[in-house]
């Protein structure tokens, strides 16, 4: 039974591959674009990338800018600077929200900055936002 199944499960897969290897045409179908764009992330050096500028993602902080950043978010809830790393990234995806514009920008931000353990407030969020205008994204002011 062992090596019925397993010759079995082998002639499947290579019928599969054999399938997924031929195809009719090259041509991208409707649901498959010919081109993608490039999945945003930040450079080495902590740049944005093109895609990440488009959208109105900064550069992730450092030095002072960083040390100013932290404080003033920290300032809104000192649990949401446990974690640096997460906190910058959810800032500088949160300038993007701001760039957008939009009625719930406050209640994103208490969503991109909380969780389920330590949950926020739109009142938070809302102070969230007015420390990125003045620190992260002073741009989307």
């Amino acid at each position: 039974m062992r090596r019925t199944t397993s010759a079995l499960l082998a002639a499947s897969a290579a019928a599969l591959l054999a399938l997924t290897a031929c195809s009719a045409e090259d041509e991208p179908t409707a649901s498959a674009p010919a081109t993608s764009a490039p999945a945003a992330a930040p450079t080495e050096d902590g740049e944005s990338s093109t895609a990440e500028k488009a959208a109105g993602i900064p550069d992730a902080p450092t030095g002072a800018e960083r040390t100013a950043y932290l404080a003033a978010i920290k300032a809104v809830d000192p649990r949401i600077v446990e974690d640096p790393e997460k906190a910058i990234d959810a800032g500088r995806n949160q300038c993007a929200s701001l760039a957008g514009g939009g009625d719930k920008v406050d209640w994103a931000a208490a969503q991109r900055f909380g969780n389920d353990t330590q949950p926020l407030t739109d009142a938070q969020g809302k102070q969230l936002n007015e420390a990125l205008r003045k620190t992260l994204c002073p741009a989307n002011s």
